[in-house]
C-alpha cells in the first residue's frame, strides 16, 4: 500500500512539472518552469524523482525558447541527474534517457557536466532490426531526444525510417495511445520522407483534443509544433 501511494505521488509530481513545462512553451503565465523552494528530504526525492522521470524535457523550455533557466530550476535538474545514474544492467531506453540529460546539462550548464558524464553515447543496436511497432513505443519514451539540429543514434535510427515512425503515429492513434501518438508525432516533425498523405498537422490537433487533457501529451505536442515552426533552438 505505501508503493501504491509513492508511486501515486510520483505520478502527481510527474504531472505538475509537465504542465509547469507546457506553460511556459505555451508563453503563459510563467516564462519558466517552476522550481521548487525548500522541500523537506521527502519531498526533495519526490521533486528529483520527477524530474528524473520527465528527462530531459524538464529544461524543454529553455532549450526551445533560447532563455536561460533558472538557476534553482538548474540546480534540481542537475541534482537529479546526480542522483539517479542509470545501473549497469539498465535498459538501452534508460542510459538513453540519462545521456539526453547530461546533454543538456553540457549545453545549459558545461561546468557541472563534466561530473556527470563524459558524452559517450550509449549504443542503439537494438533499434536496428526493431519492428515497426517496438520502434515507434521506444522512440515515443525517447521524445526528448527529438531536437533540431542534434544528432544522435537514436535520431538516425528514426531518420532512416520515416515510414514506420509514420505507421507507428497511426496505430497508436487507433489504439487511442495518445502518450504514444504525441511522441511519435514529435519524431515525425524532424523527419524527411514522412508521407504527405500522413496529415501530421491534423493528427497532432486531433491527439491534442482526444488526449490534451494529459499534460504529459500536451508537452509532445506542444514540443511539435515548435519544432514545425522552427523555434529557435
Amino acid at each position: 500500500m505505501e508503493q501504491s501511494g509513492t508511486s501515486t505521488l510520483l505520478q502527481g509530481a510527474v504531472q505538475d512539472l509537465a504542465s509547469s513545462v507546457v506553460s511556459a512553451l505555451r508563453g503563459g503565465d510563467h516564462t519558466r518552469v517552476d522550481a521548487p523552494g525548500p522541500v523537506d528530504v521527502e519531498e526533495g526525492g519526490l521533486v528529483l524523482a520527477a524530474v528524473r522521470v520527465l528527462g530531459a524535457d524538464a529544461l524543454l523550455p529553455a532549450v526551445l525558447l533560447g532563455t536561460p533557466p533558472d538557476p534553482d530550476e538548474l540546480a534540481v535538474f542537475r541534482k537529479s541527474v546526480e542522483s539517479y545514474p542509470p545501473r549497469a544492467d539498465a535498459a538501452p531506453a534508460v542510459l538513453w534517457s540519462h545521456w539526453a540529460m547530461a546533454r543538456t546539462l553540457r549545453r545549459l550548464d558545461p561546468p557541472s557536466a563534466a561530473a556527470t558524464a563524459d558524452g559517450t553515447e550509449p549504443g542503439a543496436q537494438w533499434l536496428d532490426d526493431a519492428s515497426w511497432q517496438v520502434l515507434t513505443h521506444q522512440l515515443a519514451v525517447l521524445a526528448p531526444l527529438a531536437l533540431p539540429g542534434e544528432d544522435s543514434a537514436v535520431a538516425r535510427a528514426a531518420q532512416g525510417r520515416p515510414v514506420d515512425v509514420a505507421r507507428g503515429f497511426v496505430r497508436a492513434v487507433r489504439r487511442r495511445d495518445w502518450r504514444q501518438a504525441a511522441g511519435a508525432g514529435r519524431w515525425l516533425t524532424l523527419l524527411h520522407g514522412v508521407p504527405g498523405t500522413l496529415g501530421l498537422e491534423a493528427g497532432l490537433n486531433f491527439v491534442e483534443l482526444m488526449g490534451g487533457h494529459d499534460p504529459l501529451v500536451e508537452l509532445q505536442v506542444r514540443a511539435a509544433r515548435r519544432l514545425r515552426t522552427g523555434a529557435p533552438v
